[in-house]
């Protein structure tokens, strides 16, 4: 299933929603926060996203699957994968620090693989994601014209940006998001999990912007651990570990009505399969595929 940028916004005849749903590596554990837990090998990965019937991908940390844009292609190829894009964090307020290098880079790989989507997270500056600083105007204005920025390098270049709204970045909440979306010109990320555990509402915010969203990220939530983040009870990295993330239509978000919603709007790009976990070790049995499975078979059911 090639993908091309037509592929991942609003084409005339969007393909149907199960040719649209992808994988992701942090499904499996794979993640790029040092200390994340245990990290299973691309082969593992690719070889069970493949099993369960998905022919893409997202990328995964830098260096999953490769160190080159050759090493990425060859390896999805070898598994008989392709790829959508992934996900990018990347400095964007800071007024002396150009993030386009990084961006133009990481497009060399999707033009590479075939990929049409960069997914971008506005990187704090500090890894992991448990703490964040104050951003003031300053920084808010280099961070929206920098949005802008990568989004013209984006389309110059055959692909699409989108700004991923994250917990333990400098974009986390509703409030934030919209401010995103009323000062630049970028693409939304939709990822369900995410908003939610920022304390915005996924499916109403994909209602009233159903036209800029061009990627979508879909996970449930476990709502009691989610509101222990919010209140500063836990951490984000200490609730993933617990289970924040559950499969789809066993949590808080009404995965259905959002695919529904944007369905309706005409939107043609990806869903990715992507609940955060943490592994303490190498899984037994079938470990975080069987839950990815759970999903799938969710996502079928509720467009069938």
């Amino acid at each position: 299933m090639p993908v091309s940028p037509s592929h991942t916004a609003h084409p005339s005849v969007p393909s149907p929603v199960r040719d649209r749903i992808a994988g992701a590596p942090i499904s499996w554990g794979v993640c790029e926060v040092p200390g994340w837990g245990y990290q299973l090998d691309a082969p593992t990965v690719l070889e069970q996203m493949r099993d369960l019937g998905l022919a893409a991908t997202e990328f995964g940390p830098v260096g999953f699957l490769g160190s080159t844009s050759e090493d990425l292609a060859a390896r999805l190829s070898a598994h008989g994968m392709t790829a959508v894009g992934g996900f990018l964090p990347v400095l964007l307020h800071d007024p002396g620090h150009d993030p386009l290098l990084e961006v133009d880079r990481f497009i060399d790989d999707c033009l590479a693989t075939g990929a049409g989507v960069v997914v971008l997270a506005a990187f704090t500056g500090v890894e992991g994601y448990d703490d964040r600083p104050v951003l003031d105007d300053t920084g808010w204005q280099a961070l929206l014209d920098n949005l802008d920025r990568a989004t013209d390098l984006a389309a110059n270049r055959g692909v699409v940006a989108a700004l991923h709204p994250h917990v333990g970045t400098m974009v986390e909440t509703g409030e934030e998001t919209e401010r995103v979306l009323a000062g630049s010109r970028v693409g939304l990320c939709v990822d369900t999990g995410h908003l939610l555990v920022g304390g915005a509402d996924p499916v109403a915010l994909t209602a009233a912007h159903p036209e800029r969203v061009v990627h979508v990220h879909l996970k449930d939530v476990d709502g009691e651990l989610a509101e222990r983040v919010i209140a500063g009870e836990t951490s984000f990295g200490d609730a993933v570990r617990d289970g924040l993330f559950v499969p789809l239509g066993e949590g808080s978000v009404d995965v259905a009505t959002l695919v529904r919603t944007l369905e309706g709007a005409g939107y043609g790009g990806w869903y990715v399969l992507e609940q955060d976990v943490k592994l303490a070790g190498r899984p037994e049995g079938e470990g975080p595929v069987a839950d990815v499975r759970r999903c799938l078979d969710y996502l079928e059911d509720a467009v069938r």
